[in-house]
């Protein structure tokens, strides 16, 4: 079963994630040949304050 794991900065909406939720399985489905219910998608929404890049935190920028 094919586990997508999607990082991204908080503030997306349940609307957004839903769409790319669909729009990730469809890819997969259509690319590996699985069933839909075979493909998870999990969303890590991360504060900027916990993220950094270059040794400076994205809440820096």
């Amino acid at each position: 079963m094919p586990t997508i794991r999607v990082e991204f900065f908080e503030g997306r909406t349940d609307d957004q994630k839903r769409a790319y939720a669909k729009a990730l399985t469809d890819t997969t489905v259509d690319v590996l040949g699985c069933s839909p219910t075979a493909v998870d998608v999990i969303f890590y929404d991360i504060k900027k304050t916990d993220w950094a890049t270059g040794g400076v935190l994205h809440s820096d920028r």
